[in-house]
């Protein structure tokens, strides 16, 4: 059975907006389904729908009107708080459309107009929609009393029907103070995680999951929902809070690690140090003051340089390794002697020609890995073709991450990431960004995300923007673009998406 965390299923909302869907329509297709439930279980009688102000009861407000326009129901609903309080146009839309349903409605702002209500003890069947899956924090009142009544009457025999989740559950599985009894629960799209546990099971009754027509892509390809779910930066944080990169790449190419070092300050680290060749330490420190840049040994990677690169990566979150390395036997020596010291990190380009089988059975459980190849990498990491069929070309990455352990950003006109269980896409970016650079740029990006985010989520936002911040880009320059205009572009791609 497919599950999702409520914060996930936020994202798919959004993700489905972005796509072009009408938040309205959804709600419309929920209440639907609520309706649909309630005429299963009572053919005729007095319903009563408690609703908050969120979309929750949004969703109530939509069944309440389905329901009003059938014979032999009498339909009424109890707002825990006043129609200018409701917080989302559609939830203050389809209330509105309550006053011409025929449908009874009494707005409550504390618990004593409950308790003085005899609607609760005239009802013959209840719908719980005073909370939904965002509910934070403790219950006050008046939903702490409501649902004291719904609970008194579902002991009293009366059937108690719960939209998304009964209210005070947590969505996720965590403790809670108290919750709804329900007898049924009508969920939306996907079982949510905090249904599944055994306590669950006690407050929500027999689970109906409803489709409610989410757009599949809203589900499966990278969106600004995505996005909402990165860790943003605290009012109270300190330097290095938002996270600590280091970049080692450079030798026979100096702008690939300056490319990924930017990014990697662009997306929102604190502190970025490139670690490269002294051959090239001076012209990657010229691309900008804010880079620290720490001097290897010799004109490349080589493994004289672990005498001060373990101490470097201790200080670190993040290693982001690869670019413009070269694929000297001492370098990709040095890249396989670097990897245990190593917690997190982001591989690229000639880092990939260091792994082999062999090492990531040696690295499993000790160091969290992110790779990112094109095609042809990918190919030579397996070593058989990369399919062209989309769907055996998910296979392949899928399978891959499973048996290895890492997570896969597998780049192309789709970027594809997997970590073996679940798998995202990505379409955002354009064919000029075929031009150098883009890569080592991606690069950096990842690394940010992921010193404060798990790798999946951290490796699909980094595909989303870097293509978004191309798309931008191209608008401007076209097929012209460079990997610097890309890299300019994205602090503008992460302030309209409020997660700077």
């Amino acid at each position: 059975m497919k599950y999702i965390s409520s914060s996930r299923m936020k994202a798919i909302d959004t993700n489905g907006v972005y796509l072009g869907m009408s938040p309205l329509q959804l709600m419309e297709n929920a209440g639907a389904a609520i309706a649909q439930s309630v005429k299963e279980r009572l053919g005729s009688g007095k319903v009563l729908l408690v609703a908050g102000r969120g979309n929750n009861g949004g969703d109530a407000f939509v069944a309440a009107r389905h329901l009003a326009g059938i014979p032999g129901y009498i339909v009424r609903v109890i707002l825990l708080g006043k129609d200018r309080d409701i917080g989302t146009e559609e939830a203050l839309h389809n209330f509105s459309l309550l006053r011409f349903s025929r449908v009874q409605i009494l707005e409550v702002r504390d618990s004593s107009q409950l308790t003085a209500s005899e609607w609760f003890s005239e009802a013959d069947l209840l719908v719980d929609a005073v909370f939904g899956t965002g509910i934070k924090g403790s219950i006050k009142e008046p939903e702490s009393t409501a649902i004291d009544l719904i609970n008194r009457e579902g002991k009293a025999g009366k059937t108690v029907i719960a939209v998304d989740i009964p209210s005070g559950l947590d969505p996720d599985g965590g403790n809670f103070e108290k919750a709804v009894y329900a007898d049924f629960t009508v969920t939306f799209h996907r079982m949510k995680t905090g249904l599944l546990t055994e306590r669950a099971k006690e407050y929500a009754g027999t689970v109906k999951v409803a489709e409610i027509g989410v757009c599949a892509d809203a589900e499966h390809y990278v969106g600004p929902g995505d996005l909402q779910m990165l860790q943003k930066r605290k009012p109270e944080a300190h330097k290095g809070n938002a996270g600590r990169i280091l970049i080692i790449g450079g030798g026979p190419y100096s702008g690939a690690p300056a490319l990924a070092a930017l990014a990697a300050l662009k997306s929102g680290a604190d502190l970025v140090t490139a670690a490269v060749p002294e051959s090239v330490s001076g012209i990657v420190a010229s691309y900008s003051p804010d880079l620290i840049v720490r001097k290897l040994s010799s004109n490349i990677l080589s493994p004289e340089d672990l005498a001060i690169l373990p101490d470097l990566i201790n200080s670190h979150d993040v290693v982001v390794m690869g670019m413009g390395l070269g694929r000297a036997t001492e370098t990709l020596e040095a890249v396989r002697k670097i990897l245990p010291f190593c917690r997190k990190a982001v591989l690229d380009a000639d880092a990939l020609s260091a792994l082999s089988g062999i090492l990531f059975e040696t690295l499993a459980g000790n160091c969290e890995i992110i790779i990112t190849p094109h095609g042809g990498e990918f190919a030579r990491l397996r070593g058989m073709e990369t399919p062209d069929d989309p769907e055996a070309r998910e296979k392949a990455v899928r399978e891959f991450s499973e048996e290895k352990g890492v997570v896969t950003l597998l780049k192309g006109k789709t970027d594809i990431i997997s970590d073996g269980k679940q798998i995202s896409l990505n379409r955002t970016g354009n064919p000029g960004m075929t031009v150098g650079g883009t890569g080592d740029v991606l690069a950096g990006i990842t690394g940010a995300f992921f010193s404060r985010n798990p790798a999946f989520l951290a490796a699909a936002c980094a595909a989303f923007i870097n293509g978004a911040a191309g798309d931008l880009a191209f608008e401007k320059a076209g097929n012209a673009l460079l990997a610097t205009d890309v890299l300019e572009k994205i602090p503008e791609i992460i302030k309209e998406a409020g997660i700077g």
